[in-house]
């Protein structure tokens, strides 16, 4: 009698993670699958659990229209950060440097619109052009002169919140006017009509829940068609299913509100196009690669300081969007805005499932992450807990998302 084996092939995942063995679809233990999709999966069955704990703690409150249209507002900036954090971590870097550089992008902005009475448009090219210009000095000293990334974007914080100051000469610069608002705090509304609702919002959802579905679909037949392991078709479409429920409740409540944030379209865009770029482009390959085996990624051609270079370039580009968005809503810069915002933007992508020794994260997994996070804050000021618990709190779930990926990592490793 002969026996088989499972066909072992290493390939780099098209989901996003660093090259890795996997065994074929059709030979994987039905344990294994299902300890491997709960780990892939946690973040998304806490983020439920926890949105359904605050939904009963406060009456329903947390999911009324008002109240979901206000956290998007609030929190689409550490969103935008946390986009370009998880790239980083992935790579096997970091950035505190990014609240320091919200807030001068925002200064800059303020002093051309407001202080100079310059276009508003002008403004927001000026922010997003200096965040650029903040991310390639990092990514000079990062991949050409070879310092840490910590060290080098610590002493960014610094140095941009000195130079926030100085453009701002120590004094608040407010009000900017209503078109640049709008970046934060408008709405697309009455388009297409609608009987107490806005359809128009509840268009858009559709169209994003179809091209998700379309996305998931080629990703499960490229898992597929790599040899990995992939869940039931079943659970697959609930799985779809479940997505798309929670999407269109999400847009029901905001066609109830005030319509379709201008912020929320900017995010949707940001989140599908660097989705993409991870998973789908040469240099999202090489990101993972470097993050996953720095040696194996240099020896097989990747030019890791470019790399390097761009990813630190496109983090400063992400925080002179987010440093507009967050101008906007406050209508305003000041001196101490961004504060703390880098940590936010941190926890959101380890949160969201990315690794400590990089090489893995996924850009949706920063923002449920991030929105994890956003839940939390607005639940317990719902339920008047102090600023001071509300640390507390979030120092804890930091740290139990790292230790979760710490374990997973000694677990796997034990079982080989």
């Amino acid at each position: 009698m002969t026996s088989t084996k499972p066909t072992v092939k290493a390939e780099l995942a098209p989901s996003g993670s660093a090259p890795s063995v996997a065994l074929h679809a059709g030979t994987s233990d039905p344990r294994t699958l299902i300890m491997r999709n709960l780990q892939q999966s946690g973040i998304y069955i806490a983020f439920v659990a926890l949105v359904l704990l605050f939904a009963f703690l406060t009456d329903g409150v947390l999911l009324s229209p008002d109240n979901i249209t206000n956290i998007v507002l609030q929190y689409s900036h550490i969103l935008v950060l946390a986009i370009g954090m998880v790239i980083l971590i992935v790579a096997g870097h970091i950035d505190l440097s990014v609240g320091s550089v919200v807030a001068l992008t925002g200064a800059v902005s303020a002093v051309i619109v407001i202080q100079q009475d310059y276009p508003w448009w002008l403004g927001v090219l000026a922010a997003i052009a200096v965040g650029v210009a903040t991310g390639a000095w990092h990514g000079f000293w990062v991949a050409y002169v070879g310092m840490p990334a910590f060290i080098v974007t610590l002493a960014g914080m610094l140095l941009f919140r000195g130079l926030t100051l100085q453009v701002l000469d120590n004094i608040s610069l407010s009000p900017f006017p209503s078109q640049y608002n709008d970046i934060a705090i408008g709405f697309l509304n009455g388009l297409l009509g609608g009987q107490g609702y806005d359809a128009f919002t509840l268009l858009i959802a559709g169209i994003a829940v179809i091209g998700y579905a379309v996305s998931v679909f080629r990703t499960r037949l490229a898992r597929i068609r790599y040899q990995q392991s992939v869940e039931s078709f079943p659970l697959f479409v609930v799985r779809v299913l479940l997505v798309a429920a929670v999407v269109m409740y999400f847009a029901w409540q905001l066609a109830h509100s005030r319509g379709l944030p201008i912020v929320l379209i900017i995010l949707a865009v940001l989140v599908i196009a660097y989705g993409l770029m991870t998973q789908n482009t040469v240099f999202g390959r090489q990101v993972y690669a470097i993050g996953g085996n720095l040696s194996a990624a240099t020896l097989s051609g990747v030019k890791v300081r470019k790399v390097n270079f761009w990813i630190f370039v496109n983090m400063g580009l992400l925080a002179g969007i987010a440093g507009v968005i967050y101008s906007a809503r406050t209508s305003g810069a000041q001196p101490g805005a961004g504060n703390m915002f880098e940590l936010d933007a941190i926890a959101a992508a380890f949160i969201g499932g990315a690794a400590v020794a990089g090489g893995v994260g996924k850009v949706t997994g920063a923002i449920v992450g991030g929105l994890f996070m956003a839940v939390m804050s607005n639940g317990m000021q719902l339920e008047g807990i102090d600023q001071s618990t509300q640390s507390v709190v979030k120092g804890l779930v930091l740290l139990l998302a790292v230790a979760f990926d710490i374990y997973n990592k000694r677990r796997a490793g034990a079982t080989r």
